[in-house]
């Protein structure tokens, strides 16, 4: 099978995956016979698509609780419990009853018996299962991704036991991980559990605003460059064995990895990647990456099809494909050194691979992503070769040893998070879909003119000077599109914004507060002059700590306030709160 071929089978996975439509499995069969007798490459494609969506359509259908009202039993974690984003001090995690995903809330006293839990492990809960509400679309297909078919509020916990097998193995090693960074200050331990084991739970609002600003999210989940971590820390026992055991001991470690880190989506892909590598490597048969990526992405579609509405798996897969197909040859063809630039290749790549699905889901891509990684990146990687050789027996240790063990992982992640920092300040703005235009053109332009590097340049300014000239905003890449006065304009889901007559006015409604800072940031936003809550949480505390806010207030049905030469009213009426900005000079 060819690269191509590969490609499209993947394709043809993932639409079948899309659309979802219940065809009889059995054509799928015949078509997939069919094509292995007469080797029709395009009949495979359509055997593998019918495939996917009839496996789709049947996943899908299974997406409803077990039957709804008072439940009581034992229930087995699938996520780690997390604070809820409202502030109360409630948890929520997903969890499995008799066979089927519930979205879990638990609040109170009884969120602190649950506070320390890992998944894996089983506790005998009460409560009452409900259907989810009515949802948007993106939003409900990060929940099918997941599998989680209802609700359940958990009223009260009486008993629990830990996990067995795999999952017991891990949980005990995050267990020592997390011990052995104890030492740690608590903002660089949680970006140090973010590096390592993907757990973001204790990470500040602002930081994490700060690493999306200066497009280094990803260090903050795990992804393939973990998995390329572990198995290049692996290698030297790998490396001793025989083929067979190699192979068994690779995949073991893989799964093991997969384990420790929840089996996050970027993480299946590439963990799909290097078993299927691995595979390839004892045969004797080593393929190309792009069609390592394709073959990945057509079994982990087959065997799980709600993954193609999950935005992590999509940005892993495009950042992939970006990265095999043009990381190479814009190496060749970028000038100065060559770590430099590989490095800057690879984060051009990639960020090519991602923009159509990140584009459509958050906006643009910061602009400050290419210096940012160049600078972080030399530092990101031995957090994670270093946090898993040291922080395992720093764990068992524990004390001065740990701490002295720990210096490195100290540095790197301040270094780190002092880039992040400094990068999502630069004012340098977003680039969306007419600025990635240019620069897919500009990219292709290096390659073709590779040879000629007078050529070269020549064809890379005209690029940009024809991209500066239909995109103002191409060459600093500033966004201007925010630049003036919103009217109520919604910068995530659950906040809202209104900039009148120089005044600005946030309205938060259980919204993530660093979902809110990244809102702000997109639209260079860096004070409130009146920051309106809903709920029970306080968020102005989180929010303040990454923009000024002059003055935080409940937001209470009925009231007004004077904010500059601008009056806001909050309207009295039942139903959705509506709040009214207007010049002081015109009636409310």
């Amino acid at each position: 099978m060819s690269d191509v071929a590969a490609v499209m089978m993947a394709v043809s996975a993932a639409l079948g995956a899309w659309t979802a439509r219940p065809v009889p499995l059995w054509l799928a069969v015949v078509a997939a016979m069919v094509a292995a007798a007469r080797r029709w490459p395009m009949l495979l494609w359509l055997a593998v698509a019918l495939a996917a969506s009839a496996f789709a359509a049947r996943s899908w259908s299974g997406l409803h609780p077990v039957a709804v009202g008072d439940w009581s039993g034992s229930t087995t974690l699938v996520s780690d419990p997390a604070p809820t984003p409202d502030g109360s001090g409630a948890l929520a995690f997903v969890t499995r009853v008799r066979g089927k995903r519930l979205q879990a809330t638990v609040r109170g006293p009884t969120a602190g018996l649950l506070r320390d839990r890992l998944a894996g492990e089983t506790i005998a809960v009460d409560g009452r299962v409900s259907a989810l509400p009515r949802l948007p679309v993106a939003v409900r297909r990060q929940l099918a991704a997941r599998h989680v078919a209802g609700r359940l509020s958990i009223r009260g916990v009486s008993g629990r036991s830990p996990a067995t097998g795999a999952a017991g193995v891990a949980n005990g090693l995050r267990r020592t991980l997390v011990r052995g960074a104890s030492s740690l200050p608590a903002e660089r331990r949680a970006l140090f559990t973010g590096f390592v084991l993907g757990d973001d739970r204790g990470q500040r609002p602002d930081v994490v605003a700060d690493f999306r600003a200066s497009g280094l999210a990803h260090l903050l989940v795990v992804s393939g460059e973990n998995v390329a971590f572990v198995l290049a820390l692996a290698a030297p026992l790998l490396g001793r064995m025989p083929l067979g055991m190699r192979l068994a001991a690779g995949l073991a470690t893989l799964g093991l990895f997969g384990a420790l880190t929840r089996w996050e989506p970027s993480v299946l892909r590439a963990e799909a990647m290097a078993a299927i590598g691995l595979v390839a490597i004892v045969l004797g048969r080593p393929v190309s990456a792009i069609r390592l990526l394709a073959l990945a992405v057509t079994g982990l579609l087959l065997v799980d099809p709600l993954l193609v509405g999950s935005i992590g798996f999509l940005l892993s897969v495009g950042a992939s494909a970006g990265i095999a197909l043009l990381a190479k040859p814009l190496t060749d063809a970028l000038p100065g050194p060559r770590p430099i630039a590989t490095a800057a290749a690879v984060t051009i790549a990639a960020q090519i691979g991602v923009a159509p699905a990140f584009l459509p889901a958050f906006g643009g891509l910061p602009v400050a992503t290419l210096p940012a990684n160049l600078v972080a990146l030399p530092a990101a990687g031995p957090v994670m070769m270093w946090g898993l050789a040291a922080g395992v027996p720093a764990g068992f240790v524990g004390g001065p040893v740990a701490r002295l063990l720990h210096v490195p992982t100290a540095l790197a992640v301040g270094w780190v998070a002092g880039v992040a920092s400094v990068a999502a300040r630069l004012p340098l703005g977003q680039l969306r879909g007419p600025h990635l235009g240019v620069l897919a053109m500009a990219a292709v332009a290096v390659i073709v003119t590779a040879r000629h590097r007078r050529r070269r340049l020549t064809a890379i300014a005209l690029v940009v000077g024809l991209g500066a000239i239909a995109e103002p905003g191409v060459v600093l890449a500033v966004d201007t599109a925010h630049a003036h006065a919103t009217s109520g304009a919604p910068i995530t889901s659950g906040a809202t914004l209104w900039r009148l007559d120089g005044a600005v006015v946030l309205l938060v409604d259980r919204a993530r507060p660093a979902d809110v800072l990244t809102g702000l940031r997109a639209r260079s936003v860096d004070h409130v002059d009146l920051l309106l809550f809903v709920g029970g949480g306080s968020p102005e505390a989180e929010i303040g700590r990454g923009i000024r806010v002059g003055r935080a207030e409940r937001a209470t049905r009925g009231d007004s306030f004077a904010v500059g030469s601008v009056s806001v009213a909050i309207g009295d009426r039942a139903g959705p709160l509506t709040v009214t900005v207007v010049p002081m000079s015109e009636p409310p």
